[in-house]
């Protein structure tokens, strides 16, 4: 049960600094926030794990999969056959015998 405590605690906590990261961009604009990541990015330890090829390969790896995700998730969407993701209306409950 404390693990479950922890877990929720940690995404409230996600939770709760994404809408400050949102609110920071919406208030200063996105260019402060870009010249500090620009920054940060120069930062020779940084910089070389980033410009690495491993790392770009496994970005580019992730895009492509992301995309192959969202084509099967659309064409299971226009799918009429019956394992597809469009939803069944629920059936009434049957009506107790008099």
């Amino acid at each position: 049960m404390r693990v479950l405590r922890l877990l929720w605690r940690l995404l409230r906590a996600l939770l709760l600094g994404l809408a400050a990261l949102v609110v920071f961009i919406e208030e200063f604009g996105w260019r402060p926030l870009s010249a500090w990541l620009g920054r940060i990015a120069e930062w020779p330890p940084l910089h070389a794990l980033l410009s690495s090829n491993y790392v770009r390969g496994a970005v580019s790896g992730l895009g492509i999969v992301n995309v192959l995700a969202a084509v099967g998730e659309i064409a299971e969407v226009f799918d009429g056959r019956p394992g597809s993701a469009r939803v069944t209306p629920p059936t009434p409950p049957a009506s107790p015998p008099s």
